[in-house]
């Protein structure tokens, strides 16, 4: 099929076309939205319509055109249909020669719950505005109203988007509510969450808030309100404010999946149920929560150049989501701790874990976090048996460079200048004009504030793969890191299994490991150690009575083939990493740990937390 190529006048001509959509959901329960797109005024002798492939926040291609039916293209009184094709997975022309009005028809599918999709169903519709709607090539600038049909008079609206000005069918019609975007950009960053959800509303600074609960579950909002409060205080002092006149909380209460994405006004948040009640599942919601949060300065409005200008029809490559995400990471720990949610030692022993899971994965040593970045696309969101041998999130080791920068800058000027000034200067000079910075501009900010060059630094840990020299960085602060193995050396084998329907599953298989080394593979059925029966909760414990240099024998199915391997073990290896105070501290070094951790913006409010080194 031919596609046609046609000329748009600029988005900022008097014009330009009047764009509307209509939602609607007249039978919820069977996951479809019923959209409706009108355009008035319309010049030109073919439509485009492209359907964006992916939402900005979430770096991977989901081609939000596969759920897409029933398309149909009218004009008139009464509806005359004009001729459509689809031209390639996500474009549609339609021809419009002598038409000034065009209606344009098709249903969505909505059946996946996540932050980043559409979810209908009989008790809530939840959509992604880039999942649902069309844009039109030249005119993304150009305003759009979208009117909700409510199924059912108990549903409401929630989302950052403003009722359109002059709103008054809502007295006439009661069961529609109108929204206004001034551009596509704007749609594409508004969730709306629609049904019979929990409200509630809150001041902070001078700004009105909401936080929709859409779920059952054990939390208390009372709470969540309070240390969400405390969050949004302790990130507007970094940034010297809110640049926001309203700001939307939507909250998924589900089975067991959690997440979230942000947004310029708004974040979709998702947490099991039930996970409020137990002290260090709520620890790591506020920490999304301060994660998301953050995320309205950083990527929403600092981002890369890259990302300056969205691309909705394919990947948009930048080599900073390390900073984008990664020291978004860092700050999601450290809010908490400066907002007085958790403590010192709760903030240690997370990032112990952080560092844990980094320390972990041998990808570290394959993949530089610049590379992670740029490969989101395709790895990240999308990994395999052999994707913890060869690559590294850019959110963990973008978090733990993020740490030794805030250290290094501590260090260097006595805990006056941290990470801290490197992230307001990047919101004065890029984020609040809104001007994607390249890697280089942000380099130079960060050695402007540190007042020292950092190409080492970059050409080591940022570009390159050698290991992170967590000690060097911690030393000045009075911490270290130390490798714990078990109560009982454990030798190693170098696998992870699971158990599943009933199989043990062989899910990792470390490069350069004992078992590989010996032909294990991913995939592999465990079945038996030197005769004896072995399931993936038992290994570690069966392990335990050998010794590195013991070779064990390991019989299991490779792919319906059964196997026995000779495996020889190697010496144990840390079963986690912890901070801790170093020996004999000096004054030096608890001065500079109370600058960092002590000592923060909450202390003119309240009593300073109680010091980990007593």
């Amino acid at each position: 099929m031919t596609e046609t190529t046609t000329s748009h006048p600029s988005s900022s001509n008097r014009n330009a076309p009047i764009i509307s959509y209509q939602v609607a959901m007249a039978q919820p329960s069977s996951h479809l939205f019923e959209i409706n797109l009108r355009i008035q005024g319309w010049q030109a002798p073919v439509l485009d319509l492209k359907m964006p492939v992916w939402t900005p926040g979430s770096y991977l291609v989901r081609e939000y055109s596969k759920h897409l039916q029933n398309f149909s293209a009218t004009t008139g009184a009464p509806r005359r249909a004009l001729v459509g094709r689809k031209v390639s997975k996500n474009h549609w022309q339609v021809e419009t020669s002598g038409v000034t009005e065009i209606v344009v028809q098709y249903r969505i599918f909505a059946n996946e719950l996540s932050v980043r999709t559409n979810h209908l169903t009989s008790t809530h519709a939840y959509f992604n505005p880039a999942a649902l709607f069309f844009y039109i090539p030249g005119y993304e600038r150009t305003p759009i109203s979208v009117t909700i049909v409510l199924p059912r008079s108990d549903w409401h609206v929630t989302t950052p988007l403003i009722l359109k000005a002059g709103e008054a069918e809502e007295l006439v019609f009661p069961e529609q509510k109108t929204f206004f975007a001034p551009d596509f950009d704007t749609l594409v960053d508004s969730p709306f969450e629609i049904g019979s959800h929990q409200l509630y509303e809150f001041e902070v600074l001078g700004k009105h808030h909401q936080l929709a609960i859409w779920g059952k579950g054990n939390l208390k909002p009372e709470l969540i309100i309070q240390d969400i409060e405390k969050i949004i205080r302790a990130e507007a002092e970094i940034f010297g404010g809110l640049p926001y006149d309203r700001y939307v909380f939507i909250l998924h209460l589900t089975s067991s999946s959690s997440g979230g994405l942000e947004h310029k006004n708004a974040c979709s948040l998702h947490y099991p149920r039930f996970g409020f009640r137990a002290k260090d599942k709520y620890q790591r919601f506020m920490q999304l929560v301060a994660h998301e949060f953050l995320h309205l300065w950083n990527v929403k409005r600092m981002r890369p150049k890259a990302l300056e200008v969205f691309d909705y029809d394919q990947e948009n490559y930048t080599t900073s989501l390390w900073f984008s995400e990664g020291t978004t990471s860092y700050y999601d720990l450290v809010i908490p701790k400066r907002a007085g949610i958790y403590d010192t030692k709760t903030f240690l022993d997370a990032l112990s874990k952080e560092i844990t899971r980094f320390q972990k994965t041998p990808g570290r040593l394959v993949q530089s976090v610049s590379e992670s970045s740029f490969d989101t696309w395709i790895k990240l969101y999308r990994p395999d048996a052999n994707s913890g041998n060869s690559q590294i999130s850019y959110y963990l080791k973008g978090e733990l460079v993020s740490l030794l920068l805030d250290l290094l800058i501590r260090a260097r000027h006595g805990n006056k200048r941290s990470l801290d000034d490197v992230m307001l200067k990047m919101w004065q000079q890029f984020g609040q004009p809104e001007i994607g910075f390249t890697p280089e501009q942000l380099r130079s900010t960060i050695e402007s504030v540190a007042e020292m060059d950092l190409s080492d630094f970059f050409n080591r840990y940022i570009d390159g793969t050698e290991e992170l020299p967590f000690n060097e960085y911690l030393e000045p602060f009075g911490l270290r890191l130390v490798g714990v193995e078990d109560d009982e050396p454990v030798p190693y084998l170098g696998v992870n299994a699971k158990t599943e329907n009933g199989r043990e599953s062989i899910k990792f298989v470390e490069s350069g490991s004992p078992a590989q080394v010996a032909g294990v593979d991913s995939g592999d059925e465990l079945l038996a150690i030197d005769g004896i029966r072995a399931t993936s909760e038992q290994l570690s414990e069966i392990l335990k009575n050998y010794h590195a240099g013991d070779i064990i024998n390991i019989t299991l199915f490779h792919q319906d083939e059964l196997r026995t391997l000779p495996v020889t073990l190697a010496a144990s290896v840390p079963n986690h990493y912890q901070i801790g105070p170093v020996p004999n501290s000096t004054n030096a070094q608890k001065q500079n740990f109370t600058g960092w951790l002590e000592k923060y913006y909450y202390e003119r409010s309240r009593p300073v937390l109680q010091s980990a080194w007593t």
